[in-house]
Protein backbone atom coordinates (compact mmCIF):
# COMPACT_ATOMS: atom_id res chain seq x y z
CA UNK A 1 0.00 0.00 0.00
CA UNK A 2 0.79 3.47 -0.68
CA UNK A 3 2.78 5.02 2.36
CA UNK A 4 0.10 8.21 2.60
CA UNK A 5 -2.49 5.74 3.47
CA UNK A 6 -0.89 3.34 5.64
CA UNK A 7 -2.75 5.48 8.27
CA UNK A 8 -6.55 3.61 6.74
CA UNK A 9 -7.50 0.73 8.73
CA UNK A 10 -9.04 -2.53 6.91
CA UNK A 11 -12.50 -1.30 7.37
CA UNK A 12 -11.43 2.02 5.78
CA UNK A 13 -10.36 0.38 2.90
CA UNK A 14 -13.65 -1.94 2.67
CA UNK A 15 -15.71 1.36 3.37
CA UNK A 16 -13.92 3.62 0.27
CA UNK A 17 -14.60 -0.31 -2.05
CA UNK A 18 -18.10 0.17 -0.91
CA UNK A 19 -18.76 4.02 -1.71
CA UNK A 20 -16.54 3.53 -5.06
CA UNK A 21 -18.79 0.84 -6.01
CA UNK A 22 -21.72 2.89 -5.50
CA UNK A 23 -20.21 5.66 -7.24
CA UNK A 24 -19.60 3.36 -10.27
CA UNK A 25 -22.66 1.48 -10.34
CA UNK A 26 -25.29 4.66 -9.63
CA UNK A 27 -23.03 6.56 -12.39
CA UNK A 28 -23.64 3.43 -14.97
CA UNK A 29 -26.98 4.41 -15.15
CA UNK A 30 -27.18 8.06 -14.48
CA UNK A 31 -24.92 7.94 -17.76
CA UNK A 32 -27.21 6.09 -19.40
CA UNK A 33 -30.16 8.39 -18.19
CA UNK A 34 -28.28 11.52 -18.75
CA UNK A 35 -27.71 10.24 -22.90
CA UNK A 36 -31.81 9.93 -22.93
CA UNK A 37 -32.20 13.20 -22.03
CA UNK A 38 -33.77 12.41 -18.79
CA UNK A 39 -34.82 14.74 -16.14
CA UNK A 40 -31.99 13.15 -13.71
CA UNK A 41 -28.83 12.32 -14.97
CA UNK A 42 -25.00 11.32 -13.75
CA UNK A 43 -24.85 13.40 -11.03
CA UNK A 44 -28.04 12.55 -9.43
CA UNK A 45 -27.85 8.98 -9.75
CA UNK A 46 -24.09 8.71 -8.59
CA UNK A 47 -25.11 10.80 -5.91
CA UNK A 48 -28.00 9.15 -4.32
CA UNK A 49 -26.64 5.73 -5.05
CA UNK A 50 -23.49 7.36 -3.06
CA UNK A 51 -25.44 8.62 -0.45
CA UNK A 52 -27.30 5.94 0.05
CA UNK A 53 -24.34 3.23 0.71
CA UNK A 54 -23.03 5.49 3.12
CA UNK A 55 -26.04 5.44 5.47
CA UNK A 56 -26.00 1.67 5.50
CA UNK A 57 -22.15 2.05 6.40
CA UNK A 58 -23.31 4.59 8.61
CA UNK A 59 -26.06 2.14 10.09
CA UNK A 60 -24.18 -0.77 10.17
CA UNK A 61 -21.29 1.30 12.48
CA UNK A 62 -23.83 2.52 14.48
CA UNK A 63 -25.18 -1.02 15.74
CA UNK A 64 -21.39 -2.00 15.97
CA UNK A 65 -20.74 0.97 17.73
CA UNK A 66 -23.79 0.02 20.45
CA UNK A 67 -23.87 -3.89 20.16
CA UNK A 68 -24.47 -5.05 23.56
CA UNK A 69 -25.09 -1.59 25.41
CA UNK A 70 -27.89 -1.02 24.14
CA UNK A 71 -30.69 -2.36 21.16
CA UNK A 72 -30.20 -0.38 17.90
CA UNK A 73 -31.55 -1.90 14.31
CA UNK A 74 -29.34 -0.93 11.62
CA UNK A 75 -32.45 -1.39 9.35
CA UNK A 76 -34.38 1.74 10.62
CA UNK A 77 -32.12 4.38 8.41
CA UNK A 78 -32.09 2.72 5.65
CA UNK A 79 -36.65 2.12 5.80
CA UNK A 80 -35.71 6.25 6.03
CA UNK A 81 -33.43 6.90 3.30
CA UNK A 82 -35.89 4.60 0.82
CA UNK A 83 -38.96 7.17 2.82
CA UNK A 84 -36.42 10.27 1.91
CA UNK A 85 -35.73 8.98 -1.93
CA UNK A 86 -38.96 8.43 -2.15
CA UNK A 87 -39.80 12.58 -1.68
CA UNK A 88 -37.24 13.15 -4.03
CA UNK A 89 -38.42 10.85 -6.35
CA UNK A 90 -41.89 12.46 -6.18
CA UNK A 91 -40.26 15.97 -6.98
CA UNK A 92 -39.24 14.00 -10.48
CA UNK A 93 -42.49 13.16 -11.10
CA UNK A 94 -44.00 16.60 -13.10
CA UNK A 95 -47.86 17.62 -14.12
CA UNK A 96 -47.74 18.97 -17.17
CA UNK A 97 -50.83 21.81 -18.40
CA UNK A 98 -52.63 19.06 -20.08
CA UNK A 99 -52.64 16.46 -17.49
CA UNK A 100 -49.86 14.31 -18.64
CA UNK A 101 -47.58 12.89 -15.78
CA UNK A 102 -43.81 13.07 -16.91
CA UNK A 103 -41.09 11.47 -14.43
CA UNK A 104 -42.69 8.26 -13.12
CA UNK A 105 -39.79 6.38 -14.68
CA UNK A 106 -36.79 9.00 -13.60
CA UNK A 107 -38.24 8.80 -10.08
CA UNK A 108 -38.59 4.85 -9.91
CA UNK A 109 -35.01 4.97 -11.47
CA UNK A 110 -33.82 7.00 -8.51
CA UNK A 111 -35.69 4.84 -6.06
CA UNK A 112 -34.08 1.56 -7.30
CA UNK A 113 -30.48 3.20 -6.95
CA UNK A 114 -30.94 4.06 -3.71
CA UNK A 115 -31.78 0.02 -3.25
CA UNK A 116 -28.33 -0.43 -4.97
CA UNK A 117 -26.36 2.01 -2.56
CA UNK A 118 -27.96 0.56 0.38
CA UNK A 119 -26.56 -3.13 -1.23
CA UNK A 120 -23.48 -1.34 -1.64
CA UNK A 121 -23.16 -0.23 2.10
CA UNK A 122 -24.13 -3.84 3.27
CA UNK A 123 -21.29 -4.93 1.16
CA UNK A 124 -23.83 -6.75 -1.12
CA UNK A 125 -22.27 -6.04 -4.60
CA UNK A 126 -23.72 -9.06 -6.54
CA UNK A 127 -26.60 -7.74 -5.60
CA UNK A 128 -25.89 -4.88 -6.89
CA UNK A 129 -24.52 -5.36 -9.81
CA UNK A 130 -27.36 -7.29 -10.76
CA UNK A 131 -29.67 -4.96 -10.33
CA UNK A 132 -27.98 -2.08 -11.72
CA UNK A 133 -27.83 -4.57 -15.15
CA UNK A 134 -31.56 -5.09 -14.57
CA UNK A 135 -32.03 -1.28 -14.56
CA UNK A 136 -29.96 -0.97 -17.34
CA UNK A 137 -32.28 -3.57 -19.47
CA UNK A 138 -35.04 -1.28 -18.51
CA UNK A 139 -34.10 1.80 -19.37
CA UNK A 140 -32.44 0.95 -23.04
CA UNK A 141 -34.03 -2.69 -24.56
CA UNK A 142 -37.63 -2.05 -22.62
CA UNK A 143 -37.27 1.82 -24.05
CA UNK A 144 -36.96 0.18 -27.32
CA UNK A 145 -39.58 -2.58 -26.82
CA UNK A 146 -41.86 0.18 -25.85
CA UNK A 147 -41.46 2.28 -29.15
CA UNK A 148 -42.12 -0.81 -31.54
CA UNK A 149 -44.89 -2.31 -29.52
CA UNK A 150 -47.01 -0.21 -27.43
CA UNK A 151 -49.20 3.62 -28.90
CA UNK A 152 -47.28 6.33 -28.32
CA UNK A 153 -49.10 7.84 -25.31
CA UNK A 154 -52.00 10.52 -25.16
CA UNK A 155 -49.28 13.55 -25.47
CA UNK A 156 -47.59 12.27 -28.36
CA UNK A 157 -50.44 11.84 -30.09
CA UNK A 158 -51.22 14.30 -33.42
Amino acid sequence: MCPWLSFLTPQDVETIYRLLMAAGLGAAIGLERELSMKEAGFKTYTLVCIGSALMMIVSINIFETYRGITVVDPARIAAQVVTGIGFLGAGAIIRSSQGAVRGLTTAAGIWAMCGVGLACGLGLFRPAIFTTVLVLIVFVIFSKVQEKVLPPKREERP
